[in-house]
């Protein structure tokens, strides 16, 4: 071998070990700059609803985890009115620099959209998203007169009484509502909704024996599960609750499909740099790791559930995509 072919291997050599350094300094060199750009200024956490609630909850936990992490200030702003919409236009038209972001639940991304015949944004055009917070099992519960002890003896009575049973739910729309839509699709039955201004109403009804039925979040209905109040028919999820691990899955007894979770996103402005995205989700993520964190979670019946900006982008998608064949096979409209 020449001493020339020799020289010119070792300049590519030296090339390729300086190319693969580079490929390694950029993510670091970008993530340093989106950490400048993330402790230049305060920032402001949007809560669309009143505060108390999971979602005010979240905000706090955001707030909390960002001054410390950059040293700025970081309020939580509780814009409410309009089914949350005021607050989404808040965050809508504010700078995209990761120091206006906005924690909302599922439905406002997910059901909305389709529920509202004029619902006022694009959110995959107005809205960059950054990670799912957190969520919380929901359940379908029978008031003990009903004679109802389990899913498939629901779906017996159903199908031979079609049209008498009834479920409560908190709204026209609302998660728990099209819940019920989604079991009467995906179990062959019907059964009459029956909606409520809340929760609250609605669960005093299936107590007092009204009502048979009712889908509602988990942690409002276990301390009524608990004490033979209500009957635990199934748990809305792929797999058993960690929080009520002996309450069966609706998919064990037959009714496949029905994967209706409460959760809750972060999102920022469009025009958000990626990198400063990028940077936002890896720091929810540790702050929702944090032990104090997952308690003050847990006492709301949620559990952290960040995943990355891709990974919540796709689920927004396919979870309004669901959504809409349901409301639009079903002519739901908003109240």
């Amino acid at each position: 071998m020449t001493a020339s072919i020799i020289t010119m291997q070792r300049r590519l050599s030296i090339s390729l070990l300086f190319a693969a350094v580079a490929a390694i300094a950029l993510p670091a060199h970008a993530q340093s700059d989106a950490q400048k750009q993330l402790s230049s200024d305060r920032f402001t956490i949007v809560s669309p609803f009143p505060p108390g609630g999971p979602v005010d909850t979240l905000a706090r936990v955001l707030s909390d985890g960002l001054a410390k992490r950059y040293g700025q200030a970081a309020v939580v702003e509780n814009l409410v009115g309009a089914a949350g919409n005021i607050g989404i236009d808040k965050v809508k038209r504010a700078k995209g620099d990761g120091h206006t972001l906005l924690v909302v639940p599922a439905g406002n991304l997910t059901i909305n959209p389709t529920l509202m015949p004029n619902f006022p944004f694009d959110i995959a055009k107005d809205f960059v998203p950054v990670t799912m917070l957190a969520k919380a099992p929901n359940v379908l519960v029978a008031s003990p007169s009903s004679g109802i002890r389990s899913a498939k003896e629901l779906v017996a009575m159903a199908k031979a009484k079609p049209g008498t049973l009834s479920y409560a739910s908190p709204g026209v729309g609302s998660g728990l509502h099209l819940a019920g839509e989604l079991v009467k699709q995906q179990a062959g039955i019907d059964l009459l909704h029956v909606p409520y201004k809340g929760t609250a109403p609605a669960l005093n009804d299936v107590l007092g024996g009204s009502v048979p039925l009712m889908f509602s979040n988990l942690p409002a209905t276990m301390p009524f599960i608990k004490n033979g109040k209500l009957i635990a028919l199934g748990v809305t999820e792929a797999k058993r609750s960690e929080a009520a691990p002996d309450i069966p899955t609706l998919a064990e007894q037959g009714i496949q499909g029905v994967t209706v979770t409460s959760w809750y996103g972060l999102l920022a402005p469009k025009g958000t740099p990626p990198a400063v995205v990028e940077q936002l989700a890896k720091d929810v993520a540790q702050m929702l790791a944090q032990p104090d964190v997952r308690e003050r979670l847990k006492v709301q019946g949620m559990t952290d559930a960040a995943m990355k900006p891709s990974e919540f982008a796709a689920h927004i998608r396919e979870e309004t995509a669901v959504w809409s064949r349901i409301i639009k096979a079903r002519n739901i409209v908003a109240e």
